[in-house]
């Protein structure tokens, strides 16, 4: 049989209701539309499966073949229509998936099978499009908690948590169940809590998911934090950061030996800002390892230790080994205790370049910090390059944003121009109703330069460290806010919540 061939062309889909496209896509079958003439696509390869297929389909469209580049830009096309893909490594009964909220209360309230213990297809469906939605969302967090009377399914979106559905009590269970299945957990084990890992596959990307299950006086509850792959890295740019952070922080990555710290509350991007790091200076004949806990983000070009405290692997103990092999670059996930601020200091002291995260308020906090883990004040001087203190602030969406007022006390407490426009979050579908859209990265730079040394020598405290720094020009985290309130970007309920009185 001869079918006409066309070369280099760029098709576009045609996506037809009654046509299983699903099956399509798994025979290699695709359509699309030449001169309002529907047609049949097919590559070579895999030509014989598409045929066998296409015969049990009522359909007189005529087969034309593609060649291989063609038919991979016309199936991504299919791909990206078809948004509910398979879950790969959840081969199972039922891949279902339920993509629209309304669909999903509509089927959790009209599904019988839910409560069936026989027939786990429901669940896995409900499980998958949890999974699907909160990609969708661009969630980092999953919780699913249990209640007296309901189970609740919340989303953490950029950094504030989002009730998503009501589930019944009787539900949670068997949710809770087929997470554990998943994770490699025991379903028998309700008493203690438990911690896992599991790898979805969608549209062809590997996300790896983080499982925490953790035993209340009302039954079991999960978080699940969604961590990313390499290719998901962002570069400081990217994240928000002002160019004159960037380049200093870029110069300081420079160095061949000394510590730089990244210092914040939790969840505020650490790990993100160091990975974004790492991934600038990596280069192959950089030798790189890190010690993290947990490993949030999977990059192929370094080489990551997983902290287990079960087994002896502390931050310590691990960092203890990286010295043994003959790293250029190490990072350390955080210090947590005087012992791993000793070895890493003393690491950076001896010709490696090293970068962590402490929990301090600001900046300059971290000098008495780390002298209150016992770290001699020579030490600090001699190998502290700088410090990033680091904020999330949510940015107002630009489809719902309000104008307002502010008060004449708030104007006059935050030195803000009178004659300018403020605005503040109001909520619409594009935002999910929360009135933000996305966040944005602010951070203050602390140099240790020499007459940081010399005001360390001199016994002065954080404090007049701070104000002698800002005094010659030290843009602060509150800076920063004020500029995006003045801007525009975010409300002054953010600004507030992210620290605008953190002078």
């Amino acid at each position: 049989m001869q079918f006409p061939t066309l070369k280099d062309v760029n098709l576009e889909p045609l996506w037809e209701d009654g046509i299983n496209h699903k099956l399509a896509l798994k025979y290699s079958l695709l359509f699309s539309e030449i001169h309002n003439q529907k047609i049949c696509i097919v590559e070579e390869e895999s030509m014989v499966d598409a045929l066998n297929y296409f015969a049990k389909l009522s359909l007189d469209y005529p087969i034309n073949i593609v060649d291989s580049d063609s038919f991979i830009r016309l199936k991504n096309k299919f791909l990206e229509i078809q948004t509910g893909s398979d879950f790969e490594e959840m081969a199972t009964t039922s891949n279902e998936l339920i993509e629209v909220e309304e669909d999903l209360l509509e089927f959790i309230q009209n599904s019988q099978d839910l409560l069936s213990s026989e027939d786990s297809a429901p669940i896995i469906k409900l499980v998958n499009s949890l999974f699907f939605q909160a990609l969708q969302k661009s969630v980092s967090d999953i919780h699913i908690e249990n209640n007296e009377s309901k189970g609740v399914v919340r989303f953490r979106i950029d950094g504030a948590l989002k009730k998503h559905l009501d589930l019944d009590k009787s539900i949670v269970a068997l949710v809770v169940n087929r997470i554990k299945v998943i994770s490699n957990l025991d379903i028998s084990e309700k008493r203690v809590p438990q911690d896992g890992r599991t790898q979805l596959s969608i549209s062809g990307k590997s996300i790896d998911v983080r499982v925490s299950i953790l035993p209340t006086y009302h039954g079991e509850r999960i978080v699940m934090r969604i961590l990313s792959q390499s290719e998901h890295i962002p570069t400081l740019e990217s994240l928000g950061f002002s160019s004159d952070i960037t380049k200093e922080l870029y110069r300081l990555l420079t160095h061949a030996h000394g510590m730089i710290l990244v210092t914040g509350p939790t969840g505020s991007g650490k790990s993100t800002t160091l990975h974004a790091c790492i991934q600038h200076i990596a280069t192959p004949d950089k030798n790189i390892i890190t010690v993290e806990d947990p490993v949030e983000y999977n990059a192929n070009n370094i080489s990551q230790i997983q902290v287990n405290t079960k087994v002896g692997l502390t931050f310590a103990s691990g960092l203890r080994s990286i010295l043994r092999q003959d790293p250029d670059i190490i990072m350390v996930g955080e210090i947590r205790d005087s012992e791993t601020a000793d070895i890493a200091l003393r690491s950076a002291l001896t010709g490696h370049l090293l970068l962590s995260t402490l929990h301090t308020n600001d900046a300059t906090s971290s000098l008495s910090r780390l002298m209150d883990m016992g770290i001699e004040n020579f030490l600090i001087s001699s190998t502290l390059l700088g410090v990033l203190a680091q904020r999330l602030t949510r940015k107002l969406c630009h489809n719902c944003k309000e104008e307002t007022t502010l008060s004449s006390v708030v104007i006059d407490e935050l030195s803000l121009p009178i004659d300018n426009i403020y605005f503040k979050a109001n909520g619409c579908k594009e935002c999910d109703f929360t009135g933000y859209r996305g966040r944005k990265a602010i951070a203050e730079l602390f140099i240790v330069d020499d007459n940081v040394k010399e005001m360390m020598k001199d016994g002065l405290n954080d404090h007049q460290v701070r104000e002698a720094m800002k005094s010659k020009g030290m843009i602060t985290i509150s800076n920063r806010l004020r500029e995006m309130l003045i801007s525009g970007e975010t409300s002054y309920e953010e600004a507030i919540r992210v620290g605008i009185m953190d002078r």
